[in-house]
């Protein structure tokens, strides 16, 4: 049978690695999910099988979009959900605050997904199904000058844990993964901007923020969809309602 595994934020970073990995196993159907079809297109062109997968372009805060979506696809029902998509960067008090922007896009848009994607997890027929929502280590400990994104990632947990205990009668596991620095470019923009802050090269920022970690290195995002590929799998059925914190010892609790 089957399997439907809806991945947002799949147009690049870890949602695309996501998709090309699970897109291996010839059950799957991947739907992929960004605001930028090109992007989407990109990661197809990566993907096995593409031609049983899903490209839809939409903001996952709007409940119509995904309505239509589900609507028009005629998916049956959904094994999975990578709540990956989100954006990151700064906010300051003022006239330009990003505070509004990031806590809409990153805890409701989760929020709307969840409730969105479990009518379809509730019709798929086996015993265990998966929620996995991407946080960050700034949920565990704050940055100066990103209290809207430290905000957001901490908020998800609270979700998480909600959701886990709300779910876990429907046979749905829910939870959340706590990301260090990936190599991706969300990351490599944030680094961009600690580097015009600090007045160093972005190598040389690079450099730094390396080695504030004790693995001094950053992930890949491979190494992220291997973890997702393994919390959704069928062997995979006693944990839920966790924080996972996959970030080379950035985060030690």
């Amino acid at each position: 049978m089957e399997k439907y595994i809806v991945i947002t934020g799949a147009g690049s970073g870890m949602g695309q690695a996501t998709a090309v990995l699970l897109s291996k196993n010839p059950e799957h159907r991947i739907i992929c999910i960004g605001r930028q079809i090109e992007k989407l297109q990109e990661t197809a062109t990566m993907m096995e099988n593409s031609a049983q997968h899903f490209l839809w372009a939409m903001d996952i805060t709007s409940d119509p979009s995904w309505k239509s979506h589900f609507s028009e696809s005629k998916i049956p029902h959904v094994y999975a959900v990578f709540a990956n998509a989100g954006i990151g960067g700064s906010n300051q008090y003022g006239a330009e605050d990003r505070w509004e922007e990031i806590l809409h896009t990153n805890l409701t848009g989760t929020y709307v997904t969840a409730q969105n994607t479990l009518p379809y997890l509730e019709k798929d027929p086996r015993s265990h199904r998966h929620f996995i929502i991407t946080s960050s280590c700034l949920a565990r400990f704050g940055v100066p000058g990103y209290s809207a994104y430290c905000t957001a990632k901490t908020g998800l947990l609270g979700l998480t844990r909600s959701l886990a205990v709300e779910w876990a009668s429907k046979g749905i596991q829910v939870n959340a993964i706590c990301p260090g620095w990936v190599e991706t470019d969300m990351a490599i923009t944030s680094v961009k901007r600690l580097s015009q802050f600090t007045g160093n090269t972005l190598e040389e920022e690079l450099k730094i923020q390396k080695s504030l970690v004790p693995l001094n290195r950053f992930s890949e995002p491979n190494e992220i969809a291997h973890f997702v590929a393994y919390l959704i799998s069928e062997n995979q059925k006693s944990i839920t309602g966790q924080a996972l914190d996959i970030n080379n010892g950035s985060y030690m609790s």
